[in-house]
């Protein structure tokens, strides 16, 4: 009988490929913000954290009674609603923004380069600000203009200005740096982008990523495992654009909206592509703050924005974009609620799991499924503490 080797023919090759590819397979998820802010250039301070604080605290005091109140706003269980309504409050005053963009696209528009320019500096000078009062959110950076509009070196010079001009006053650039690279047309494009950051990077002598912005059907066929790959590992997230997407896919504006079935279609490619890559995924936003400062208007906002909230974390997108000071209420609360839910049987199920015995209530639970639980329980911990 021939002799069987101890490895087939390239298996070697094959296994380094996998690990380079899905490093995230064997490896525990990190710390993700639950959201990204995003401000308008011209309207970003050193007092742009400050403000949103002050502002969305303003709206607990004068809109939510208390954790009776917070569960019937949010959907969130009587039993956690104390619990609940204690870590909003806790959380908007010491750390109410997570991840914070600096926007030169959508948000901003387009000015005669000496004037975004200007902006750019002024952007600089708050960000450094910011980091000296320890103000800085622990992910921070800009959104640059997209290729596809046909003009590479505005984004290119607002990116190039930015970093020089926060690492002159900062002294260097601030950990958590990120710069999102919007509506990304063609593939090409992420190369190129890519490049101008490793460019860019040899002067502060650090690893620049970005993440894409994923706003256009045409973008979805592209997306693969072996993108984060041929990137050399820059891009660090995938985030999805609820408006540009709908648009143009046709959709009329009231259908415009992160729960309609074309943007869960979207999310699945998106998970698809990226699943054990080690790419972060985000969702969009709701483009709305409330109508007035009436206590039923700002609690229709809040509801709303806390079902969109609830449905992008039942589809596994733990992280999305909040675009006015109500949203850190909705948002935090609706997160902080569906951790809670079921932190504590997750945690029974997976100490059952590891002393080999029976979990209770019927439950025959998978490896695959341990593994889950325990992502869930370590991404819980994150999110909560």
């Amino acid at each position: 009988m021939p002799a069987v080797p101890d490895l087939p023919p390239g298996f070697a090759a094959a296994y380094r490929a996998q690990q380079a590819r899905y490093p995230q397979l064997s490896a525990s998820p990190g710390w993700q913000p639950v959201h990204t802010v995003y401000v308008p250039a011209d309207r970003f301070s050193a007092h742009t954290v400050a403000e949103w604080r002050d502002q969305a605290l303003s709206l607990v005091k004068a809109h939510m009674g208390g954790p009776v109140e917070l569960a019937e706003v949010f959907g969130a269980p009587e039993r956690l609603a104390a619990a609940v309504h204690e870590k909003v409050l806790a959380k908007l005053a010491h750390e109410p923004i997570e991840d914070l963009r600096i926007d030169f696209e959508d948000g901003y528009g387009v000015r005669p380069d000496e004037v975004e320019d200007g902006h750019v500096a002024q952007a600089a000078e708050a960000v450094a600000a910011l980091h000296a009062a320890g103000a800085l959110p622990r992910r921070w950076g800009p959104r640059v203009k997209s290729f596809a509009d046909g003009d590479p070196r505005r984004s290119v010079r607002t990116l190039d200005g930015f970093v020089t001009g926060v690492i002159e006053r900062a002294g260097s650039l601030p950990d958590g740096f990120t710069v999102t690279f919007p509506k990304v047309l063609m593939e090409d494009y992420l190369g190129q982008f890519a490049d101008v950051l490793e460019r860019l990077e040899a002067g502060p002598g650090v690893r620049l990523r970005f993440e894409m912005q994923v706003e256009a059907p045409q973008t979805l066929p592209f997306l693969r495992a072996e993108l984060a790959e041929a990137l050399g590992g820059r891009l660090a997230a995938a985030h999805f654009g609820v408006f540009d997407y709908t648009a143009a896919l046709g959709l009329p504006p009231h259908e415009q909206r992160l729960d309609h079935p074309a943007c869960d279609h979207a999310r699945h490619v998106m998970q698809t592509a990226f699943a054990g890559t080690g790419v972060e995924l985000s969702d969009g936003s709701l483009a709305a703050s409330p109508a007035s400062d009436r206590r039923a208007d700002v609690h229709a906002l809040w509801r709303r924005h806390a079902e969109l909230v609830r449905h992008s974390l039942r589809h596994g997108f733990y992280q999305g974009w909040d675009m006015h000071p109500s949203h850190l209420v909705s948002r935090f609360a609706t997160v902080y609620a569906f951790h809670l839910a079921d932190y504590d049987s997750y945690r029974e199920r997976v100490t059952a799991w590891e002393e080999q015995r029976d979990a209770g209530g019927g439950v025959m639970d998978e490896p695959a499924t341990i593994r889950t639980l325990a992502a869930a329980l370590r991404r819980a911990d994150a999110a909560l503490h």
